[in-house]
């Protein structure tokens, strides 16, 4: 059944869990790696084709070492360590996989992963992943039947399923808050109705930038653009649309909170040693130069142009932001604020949180006529077992290591799940996983 059944997986944190059983109970042999062992023996316990085994990253010899032992390597590492895997794969002559977009660096590898014969599966999680797969197959279909994609747009986010929603701001985190944080300072880039609009990271969340969503079913969100959406224009091959524009959601207020965010500086992650034992009165003290006799919230929200008793000031109160018996333990803003973050806005035990996906086209039939085709995406976690974002981010890496290692992909070199030989088994199979995308169609 299987002509690789070695399976070598790195990391095993908040989303590896139900790839890794889903593997086990498919009957491949699966090492889990992680620099606590503990992480590991969990997703392994009971599980007489799984092994457990501790790692450190920076250990390069020892990860060769595993490397070489195993026919596919999957790695749920932070990204910037792919490459350094991936490298390691191609001296091996080891396939590889990861849920993580395509880095420069990673791309580069392409040619020579093509030579030897080997397949790295990049982007094979949620977003990007069903996405991916979900958009394209629609795609592929439409170019089919003689049709054109006039607009696409395609949004995502993982929020708090609404009867868990219960924090001022609207948001749980499932994986990293740095890397929530880090997000928002990213710029975007994408076309509409064929002009290309670029957006500054200080204007990510401004109110001409961010639009409102109607999902049904899960009510009004807030979106706003995701990184540079014009390489999907060729990864897709839509190069006849006037629109391709990806988006991420968020609960309503969450933008222009994080704007003001940005503006205070507080995702600055510049090393400052007096910030480090101190508290977030005094570091917002002075990055409004506060004086002893001065009120710090009513200077601060003159200094964000926000009414005193605005919601905003009421999250930053929430959250901590003027306290001062919180002593701080980082060194810069930005890991200080993803630390306070990460401590309130946190799922408890039995809370789900939610995954929303929808991707919009108008095309432009073979026979002139126009559709509207909606693709959507709602999935929840399974309290005390599952979250949505473990399920959508590790099962579809999962399916497509599977298919791997049945031989069943015929790609070679660094490939995103674009093809129809990947995305069509993956999003049929996710299916009877409960994850399906619904659509609709009708006349524009």
């Amino acid at each position: 059944m299987y002509k690789k059944n070695k399976i070598l997986v790195l990391g095993s944190g908040l989303v590896s869990k139900p790839g890794v059983i889903y593997l086990l109970d498919k009957g491949l042999n699966v090492t889990v790696t992680d620099i606590v062992l503990s992480r590991a023996e969990e997703l392994v316990e009971n599980y007489d084709n799984g092994v457990a085994a501790s790692f450190d990253i920076n250990d390069s010899e020892v990860l060769e070492s595993y490397i070489k032992k195993h026919d596919i390597i999957i790695s749920l590492l932070p990204w910037v360590f792919h490459a350094k895997v991936a490298k390691l794969c191609l001296k091996n002559n080891k396939d590889m996989a990861t849920a993580s977009y395509v880095s420069e660096e990673m791309a580069a590898l392409g040619e020579e992963a093509e030579k030897k014969g080997l397949l790295f599966l990049n982007e094979i999680g949620v977003d990007p992943g069903i996405d991916h797969m979900s958009a394209q197959k629609i795609i592929d279909e439409v170019h089919k039947e003689g049709g054109k994609i006039e607009h696409f747009y395609s949004y995502c986010g993982g929020l708090p399923a609404p009867d868990d929603n219960d924090n001022p701001f609207g948001y749980k985190f499932s994986w990293s808050p740095k890397g929530v944080v880090l997000a928002s300072r990213n710029p975007a880039k994408f076309l509409e109705n064929g002009e290309i609009i670029d957006i500054e990271g200080k204007d990510l969340f401004a109110k001409k930038t961010v639009e409102t969503e109607l999902v049904e079913g899960v009510g009004n969100l807030e979106v706003y653009p995701n990184r540079d959406s014009l390489p999907y224009i060729d990864i897709y091959g839509i190069e006849e649309s006037k629109t391709v524009k990806r988006g991420t959601y968020r609960n309503i207020g969450w933008c222009e909170t994080f704007l003001k965010i940005i503006e205070l500086g507080l995702v600055d992650d510049t090393k400052e040693n007096d910030i480090k034992d101190s508290n977030f009165h005094n570091i917002i003290s002075k990055l409004i130069s506060c004086k002893e006799n001065e009120n710090l919230k009513e200077k601060l929200a003159n200094k964000l142009n926000i009414e005193q008793d605005s919601k905003i000031m009421q999250k930053f109160e929430w959250l901590g932001l003027f306290d001062k018996d919180k002593i701080l333990k980082k060194d810069n803003l930005l890991d200080n604020l993803s630390d306070i973050l990460q401590e309130k806005l946190f799922y408890k035990d039995g809370e789900k949180d939610m995954l929303v996906m929808r991707h919009k086209f108008i095309i432009i039939n073979k026979d002139g006529t126009r559709d509207k085709i909606t693709s959507t995406l709602i999935d929840y976690g399974i309290p005390f077992k599952d979250t949505s974002m473990a399920r959508t981010v590790s099962l579809p890496l999962a399916i497509g290591v599977r298919l791997m290692a049945e031989g069943k992909i015929a790609l070679k070199g660094v490939k995103r799940p674009v093809y129809k030989e990947i995305y069509e088994p993956v999003l049929k199979e996710l299916e009877k996983l409960d994850i399906k995308m619904v659509e609709t169609r009708g006349r524009e």
